[in-house]
């Protein structure tokens, strides 16, 4: 492997400072913010626009400072964001040397010289401010709002027709880059292993901009209620059935899901909304399912999973992205599920068509990047950025898991 090393730049101080509290050999090239280079010529080239980028690390070791500083503009990554990610995490699997206690002294005495110490920086206004107790009606909207009130026209740039913000699903039918067509065999399934028919009720717990709501009602011929707490998908489903000419059939209600008063329909799904409802409330969550459904009515749930060490979607997902998530291993889903009074009655796991979902969306975000960033900002499309990279990353290497579980109500 080629290295290349000039002991008097900033970039090879960088990078001899990072293997010395690594322990190893660095997974990168660091290139510095006075232009200089270091590192392996064939790893992926992390760009240190300012010093500032090393203060939050050093406040925030990890996850966290690394997201705040790429999201600040003062970090970034040449090339594929995703197969950086990927080969960093490979390379630091494979090492399992520790710092040397010079190293660390030597590191502060660079973060001296660079004038790196003093109060924390700030972090950037985007990161989310919750406050109170977790999963409060109150704590909850402000954390799907965080998310999901961005604007409908940011989601717009960011989806297919459809508006699906979930996982696809691509059928060998499906060609590569058709998000919506993706979407509607997604859609499909659904009703499909729901056995919808004409005149059928169906409930859509955390319904989204309404593709179900809308698929299900027009296709299949079902009366459909769907439920949400973000405001601004409330409104757009509202407009989306109207626009359609379902409003006899179709209806949305801001709602949280513990407010739902619901019984008897002849089916409920809930598409990717579990993560947001909290590891002590879920069994209130599966308990209204059951509730709103009748005996021998179908549930469908979709929901993202991770393993027991990781149950939450990670330091920078939960500051920026999905506030107070929790995702279980699926067998702990399962069992809950069961335990709410629900038969089990098949599970199809969807992982890597959430590898090829999440790249539509980061394709489409890049596409549109100009866009987005007049809509929201250039650290919210940062955001996005990192989010979608880190996401497919996470599912291609099998680090999270999107399942679909079928039940009925005994």
């Amino acid at each position: 492997m080629t290295t290349t090393v000039q002991p008097t730049t900033t970039a090879a101080r960088l990078h001899g400072l990072l293997g010395g509290v690594l322990g190893a050999e660095p997974p990168v090239r660091i290139r510095a913010w006075d232009g200089s280079l270091a590192g392996p010529a064939d790893a992926p080239v992390v760009v240190l626009r300012s010093p500032m980028a090393l203060r939050r690390m050093l406040w925030r070791p990890g996850e966290l400072g690394l997201a705040r500083a790429y999201v600040a503009g003062e970090l970034d990554v040449e090339g594929d964001l995703g197969a950086a990610f990927s080969h960093a995490r490979r390379s630091f699997a494979s090492q399992r040397a520790r710092p040397r206690p010079s190293a660390v002294r030597a590191a502060w005495r660079a973060a001296r010289d660079w004038r790196l110490l003093g109060a924390p920086p700030p972090a950037p206004p985007e990161e989310a401010r919750l406050r109170g107790r977790r999963h409060t009606h109150q704590r909850d909207r402000a954390a799907i709002s965080h998310h999901y009130d961005l604007g409908n026209d940011f989601y717009e740039l960011l989806l297919d027709e459809t508006m699906a913000y979930s996982c696809g699903y691509w059928s060998p039918e499906v060609s590569d880059g058709d998000g919506t067509a993706a979407s509607r065999a997604k859609l499909d399934l659904v009703c499909r292993k729901l056995r919808l028919g004409p005149g059928d009720r169906l409930v859509d717990v955390g319904c989204g901009w309404g593709s179900l709501v809308v698929h299900a009602a027009r296709e299949y011929g079902v009366h459909v209620t769907g439920y949400t707490i973000s405001r601004a998908q409330a409104e757009f489903v509202g407009d989306r059935i109207a626009r359609a000419g379902l409003a006899g059939r179709a209806a949305v209600e801001l709602r949280d899901y513990r407010d739902i008063d619901v019984t008897g329909a002849d089916a409920v799904a809930s598409i990717e909304m579990g993560e947001h409802v909290g590891a002590e409330r879920y069994p209130e969550y599966a308990a209204v399912l059951h509730r709103a459904v009748r005996p021998g009515g179908r549930l469908l749930l979709q929901q993202m999973s991770r393993g027991r060490r990781a149950a939450g979607g990670g330091a920078f997902i939960e500051s920026y992205i999905a506030p107070d998530m929790h995702m279980r291993p699926l067998p702990e889903t399962l069992r809950m599920v069961a335990a709410a009074g629900f038969e089990l009655r098949h599970v199809e796991a969807l992982r890597e068509h959430y590898v090829r979902t999440i790249r539509f969306w980061a394709d489409r975000l890049e596409e549109h990047w100009a866009d987005v960033v007049a809509l929201a900002g250039e650290r919210t499309a940062r955001v996005w950025r990192l989010y979608l990279a880190g996401g497919a990353a996470a599912f291609d290497e099998g680090r999270m898991g999107v399942d679909q579980v079928l039940a009925v109500r005994r």
